[in-house]
């Protein structure tokens, strides 16, 4: 019985490492497509940039998956004119979360 126990507690412990892991890259990913769009918007103020990420990672906490993310971000491009075609923004999204993964795993 110990045996069934040690690989529960394996999985459980395998499973919360990899939600912490997913977690860190979206972050990433989300900060990386911050400073991505603060470009597109015409900011370029380091600490301009910088705090347009950060709302860009608080906006991911509004509900579960990427869709609270992807309407901010375009929210913000409609209201500066910005055009970025939708299917554009998600493949874009899509290349900074296989950045945003690299990266985190480099750190160890």
């Amino acid at each position: 019985m110990s045996g069934f126990d040690d690989r529960e507690k394996a999985e459980e412990a395998k499973y919360a490492h990899d939600e912490a892991l997913k977690f860190k890259v979206e972050a990433r990913r989300n900060k990386l497509l911050g400073q991505w769009a603060a470009e597109q918007l015409g900011l370029s103020a380091a600490s301009e940039v910088e705090a347009y990420a950060k709302e860009v990672i608080a906006s991911d906490f509004e509900e579960a998956g990427d869709e609270d993310v992807f309407r901010k971000v375009t929210a913000d491009f409609a209201e500066k004119s910005v055009a970025v075609s939708e299917a554009d923004l998600r493949a874009k999204m899509k290349a900074l979360y296989v950045v945003a993964d690299e990266q985190v795993k480099n750190e160890g």
